[in-house]
């Protein structure tokens, strides 16, 4: 059996990834993967398969490096793992 939180991030995922590629559809899933905290203080593009995750402070881009092994599987998720196979920072 599948807990009703599993099922409705599930669902969720499958919504995001029926849509078109877009500036906004990559910021949403972001947000979904990281929270609304560091969505906040970071901006993401994507560029063929890298999301590249730009901040003005330094200090947020070295969390997100430290905790690529956990947003870069939730982001697949989300955006599909065909379509983000890498997270890189820049400042």
């Amino acid at each position: 059996m599948e807990s009703i939180q599993a099922f409705a991030g599930n669902v969720l995922a499958q919504i995001v990834r029926r849509q078109p590629p877009s500036p906004a559809r990559t910021s949403f899933a972001w947000q979904l993967a990281v929270g609304p905290a560091l969505a906040h203080v970071t901006s993401v593009q994507l560029v063929g398969t890298t999301l590249q995750v730009r901040s003005h402070d330094p200090r947020w881009l070295g969390e997100i490096d430290r905790a690529r092994g956990a947003i870069l599987p939730k982001i697949q998720a989300l955006l599909g793992k065909e379509a983000v196979t890498t997270i890189r920072t820049r400042s």
